[in-house]
């Protein structure tokens, strides 16, 4: 994995878990407005930051896809992640574990331990 593929991969990881806790944190305060009458409308300041950090994990999201050349299964799961209440911290864990993957398979390469 070279550098610039590694650098995606980790912005996408990096956006995965604030952009999963916005919406989570959006939802739940959209429930709370529209169930209990309040007079501070959180929603109203939540969404905007919660659609910046959804078009910068979309963002990312191209560019992980465009490095890593996935398969349309793999990257659209990703896509789903964000789409999922909380889906960025599934996102964030199993992009982890691939880059953790990675670095195994190129310390064993480097080693000659395994010819690949």
């Amino acid at each position: 994995m070279d550098l610039k593929t590694a650098s995606a991969i980790r912005r996408l990881r990096l956006i995965s878990v604030p952009e999963g806790i916005s919406w989570i944190v959006l939802a739940t305060c959209t429930v709370i407005k529209y169930t209990v009458t309040s007079e501070v409308d959180v929603a109203r300041v939540l969404g905007p930051i919660h659609g910046v950090l959804f078009i910068l994990y979309v963002i990312f999201w191209l560019d992980a896809w465009n490095r890593t050349k996935w398969d349309k299964g793999t990257a659209w799961l990703y896509f789903a992640y964000s789409i999922i209440p909380g889906g960025g911290f599934l996102a964030e864990r199993k992009l982890h574990r691939a880059a953790q993957d990675a670095v195994i398979a190129a310390r064993a390469r480097k080693e000659g331990i395994v010819n690949a």
